[in-house]
């Protein structure tokens, strides 16, 4: 077993002593900088694979362990037969804390994160990594059995994942990375992973109002808590019923482990990129909610808001359906005027009805003088794309920074 500083005992529970072992990384970024060091402290020769950078996936017979970054698809031919891992995998291999995993569509930055702060509050010894924080094996020489750790963990970290987290949440589960997933339904089962290994003794909560959650949340051994958005009222910052999903989550695991959890939400003020408000100009408040890259989130925004609305929406593909975004839109009677953007923003748009509709440019300063021109007192000028953002700008996070610099001259 692990001791109280477990790093130097790890290695025992490797498939392999990994001294002078050839191990390559498939995939080379912020997912994967942090292994790295630590697969070379285990002693093992490294090499990267990145085919971002033109390396090739090929003769990889000739490693020992190949370790997949998240962005890799599991199931590629080149690695059939092959001794593969991850990250994530390695980390719950080697992992003495108790760990809270956090998966949805949506939502499992601001829950992963409500969570941290309540176990913070109530004075554990508490971690934050997966998709946000910082690196799994940057803080794993730090952690105790009496430790706790967060993980954000998306559909590319589950699909191979063979340990559940003795608390699981989950959260809306709707369909997404239907460019990396081959259907809906392998995404819905990746994200079973996440109490597919549970005991009787480990706890899932739930999102009950989500038929695909409620799916996963049946297919566990452990004690399933059910929750819903409409059963949470508490004070709080965050704005829109999506967001009481995440409260009502993050509530039930302050329950579980039987921590006060009501006066971290009341002054919760959400993450960045998520319902950002980022400055009022002559009554007009703008909003950054770049973070919303499906149908699902864009809906959830324009609920949030009752003051007219001036939406910005469109980016690049995620082979999304906007069917129930346009019928949304339609029902939505305080949408004043939708700027569409990107190589969706026309196909978001083509069923739209009784909706003042202006094609936005290719650039983020006009996009938004577009909108603060058409904007008046009370107005709400929601930036929520529905779509990625890779034809116009670098990731989600630049399309929001750059919205805000450019809101913060007006």
């Amino acid at each position: 077993m692990v001791k109280k500083r477990g790093l130097e005992n790890a290695s025992i529970f490797l498939p392999m002593n990994l001294k002078n072992k050839k191990v390559a990384i498939l995939g080379w970024g912020v997912d994967t900088q942090d292994v790295a060091p630590w697969l070379e402290k285990q002693g093992a020769k490294i090499t990267i694979l990145d085919e971002s950078k033109g390396d090739k996936f090929e003769n990889l017979d000739q490693y020992d362990l190949l370790v997949r970054s998240p962005g890799v698809y599991r199931y590629r031919k080149e690695f059939e037969g092959l001794n593969i891992t991850s990250k994530t995998k390695l980390f719950f291999d080697l992992c003495p804390a108790k760990i809270i995993g956090v998966t949805g569509t949506k939502g499992k930055g601001t829950t992963s994160t409500l969570i941290y702060e309540i176990l913070k509050a109530a004075g554990e010894d508490v971690y934050l990594g997966g998709n946000i924080g910082i690196g799994l094996f940057d803080f794993l020489p730090k952690l105790t059995k009496d430790s706790w750790v967060i993980l954000e963990l998306s559909s590319f970290q589950l699909i191979d994942l063979d340990k559940s987290p003795h608390i699981a949440v989950v959260l809306m589960v709707t369909s997404e990375h239907l460019n990396w997933h081959k259907s809906t339904q392998e995404y819905v089962d990746a994200k079973k992973n996440i109490v597919a290994h549970q005991k009787s003794s480990d706890y899932a909560v739930v999102n009950k109002d989500y038929p695909n959650s409620v799916e996963i949340g049946n297919s566990t051994r452990g004690k399933v808590i059910w929750i819903s958005g409409s059963d949470i009222n508490l004070e709080t910052k965050l704005r829109g019923d999506h967001n009481k999903e995440n409260i009502a989550a993050a509530a039930a695991v302050a329950k579980i482990i039987n921590v006060p959890y009501k006066e971290v939400v009341k002054n919760f003020k959400g993450l960045e990129h998520r319902l950002e408000e980022v400055k009022i100009v002559n009554g007009a408040t703008f909003i950054n909610d770049s973070f919303s890259t499906i149908p699902e989130t864009t809906i959830a925004a324009i609920k949030s808001f009752s003051e007219p609305i001036i939406l910005i929406v469109g980016g690049s593909s995620k082979n999304s359906d906007f069917a129930t975004l346009s019928k949304a839109i339609n029902e939505t009677k305080n949408i004043k005027l939708i700027i569409d953007i990107g190589l969706e923003g026309p196909r978001i748009v083509r069923e739209v009805r009784g909706v003042r509709v202006i094609r936005g440019e290719r650039n983020m300063e006009k996009i938004v003088n577009l909108a603060y021109n058409n904007a008046v007192s009370g107005d709400v000028v929601l930036l929520s794309p529905a779509c990625a953002s890779f034809d116009m700008f670098k990731s989600y996070k630049d399309r929001g920074q750059q919205f805000k610099d450019v809101v913060r001259k007006l």
